[in-house]
């Protein structure tokens, strides 16, 4: 049997050496482990349509805010709309993704656009080098595939020109593989889109084709039911 002070000096050792354990630092497999499971989530880089400009992304960017993004890690590209998606646009995009990846450090951004937009990032993607950098594409409402009512304007619009059912741009888009590389491709449509003709026009074989409901050609940036398509389609 121990005596009392055989008892205290065992007790004693116990005690010191749940402290030590409890002070230990953290093994470093343990903390790689801890980081691995962290999030991991790419930059985000909205390209506005025709005739638009970056203010238009405020409510889909306030939603992404809500769903844990920073305002670091969300970037809206400027351009002028009225000029050649594959000699002009495609490169001053590619140009604005590299510097968000070195701002940010990221490998990888992901492309949300809204009408004439999915044009460009289209090109980029497929033409322009874009598809190792890719991650998601999301087109809200392009016309992938042309739109009727560009008629109205090829003669002075060269935007125009590029939208137009069997333009070149269309054409090069629609050659081989409509969803090139390791890129996961979303589009949303409706069946209420005015400036969209035919509706069909959106959907790409190879992408997450999704319909919005009736919807306004304008009504996709603050629409709460595609809001909730792009933050889902973005997390797989």
């Amino acid at each position: 049997m121990l005596t009392a002070r055989q008892r205290f000096l065992t007790l004693l050792t116990l005690c010191l050496a749940l402290c030590l354990a409890l002070l230990a630092p953290v093994p470093a497999q343990a903390a790689h482990q801890a980081a691995d499971q962290a999030p991991q989530r790419n930059p985000v880089v909205f390209v506005h349509g025709y005739n638009a400009d970056p203010g238009v992304w405020g409510a889909l960017r306030e939603d992404l805010r809500a769903a844990g993004y920073a305002d670091s890690e969300l970037f809206s590209w400027g351009y002028d709309t009225h000029q050649s998606v594959n000699e002009v646009l495609s490169g001053r995009l590619a140009a604005y993704v590299d510097q968000v990846r070195r701002q940010t450090g990221a490998a990888r951004v992901d492309l949300v656009a809204h009408s004439f937009g999915s044009l460009v990032t289209r090109w980029y993607v497929k033409s322009g080098g874009g598809a190792p950098v890719v991650d998601h594409w999301i087109s809200l409402a392009g016309p992938n595939h042309g739109t009727y009512i560009s008629w109205g304007c090829v003669l002075w619009d060269q935007a125009c020109r590029d939208m137009s059912p069997g333009s070149y741009v269309q054409k090069k888009l629609a050659e081989g593989d409509e969803t090139p590389g390791a890129v996961k491709y979303a589009t949303f449509w409706s069946s209420c889109d005015e400036v969209i003709n035919p509706d069909s026009s959106v959907a790409l074989t190879g992408a997450l084709n999704t319909y919005a409901g009736c919807l306004k050609h304008n009504d996709f940036l603050g629409d709460d039911g595609v809001s909730a398509g792009v933050r889902a389609f973005l997390t797989t």
